[in-house]
């Protein structure tokens, strides 16, 4: 699904009328019809498919961010896949205030990377990690990945965000990542570690244990790298419960 098979970007109008014009066949602006709603709804989503046009040309995914309603957000990524930044962090505890951040993976383009505590994750590196990224996805980021970075780093990651987590939960999955994960059938090297062995492994690390390191750094990376996966997985599935079925009514 794409942001030009949405209307409810457009104010006044909700699901119940985006529904009546898939309905109607008007599946995306190119193809709207104003006499499906009426002239004064007609015109408000005529004037906002114009700008909008404008808006995709020049990649501004933070007007549509603003535009959809917060459940909605997910219709952002198949615009904005190619720059999205899928990123998780690990730290030694649960407060921002307290704690500090140990590594934290980014997947963009295919490829991704990690930072370490002490070698090379600093304010300016996740800077440039982020730069350019018109997308951030995470699993429970904007309550915890997001505000730890700009605690510990003072950095502004006010950026148009899907939280997989709370998208997850509009499909009836619930529990952390890895519970989601097998409820959706992706797979890991490592099932068996959590949140908790990440705390145990930095300590050991700390203690001299360089393969603990490791093992934290492969498990950090396989959570970046598992986002992309299911993102992919619940957009497919919304796609078919919210624009499929409508269609189909």
């Amino acid at each position: 699904m794409r942001i030009e098979n949405s209307f409810i970007p457009v104010s006044g109008v909700g699901e119940a009328t985006e529904r009546k014009l898939w309905r109607a066949v008007v599946t995306d602006w190119d193809e709207f019809d104003g006499s499906v709603v009426g002239p004064t709804r007609a015109e408000a989503i005529e004037s906002f498919i114009a700008e909008a046009y404008e808006r995709l040309d020049r990649g501004d995914a933070r007007y549509f961010d603003r535009a959809l309603p917060s459940g909605e957000r997910w219709r952002l990524y198949e615009n904005f896949r190619s720059d999205a930044c899928f990123f998780d962090i690990e730290t030694t505890g649960l407060d921002h205030d307290r704690d500090s951040v140990t590594t934290v993976s980014f997947h963009r383009g295919g490829d991704t990377t990690t930072l370490v505590k002490g070698e090379n994750l600093t304010a300016d590196a996740l800077a440039r990690q982020f730069e350019g990224a018109d997308l951030l996805v995470t699993f429970n980021g904007k309550r915890f990945d997001v505000p730890f970075l700009e605690t510990s780093f003072d950095l502004d990651l006010d950026k148009p965000h899907v939280d997989l987590m709370y998208t997850c939960k509009q499909l009836g999955y619930s529990g952390g990542l890895k519970t989601v994960e097998k409820d959706v059938g992706i797979e890991r090297d490592r099932p068996d570690l959590s949140g908790r062995d990440a705390v145990r492994l930095w300590r050991e690390y700390e203690n001299g244990d360089d393969d603990a390191l490791d093992t934290l750094v492969s498990y950090n990376r396989d959570d970046a790298v598992n986002l992309k996966e299911l993102m992919e997985t619940v957009t497919d599935e919304l796609h078919r419960d919210v624009f499929e079925a409508a269609r189909q009514d």
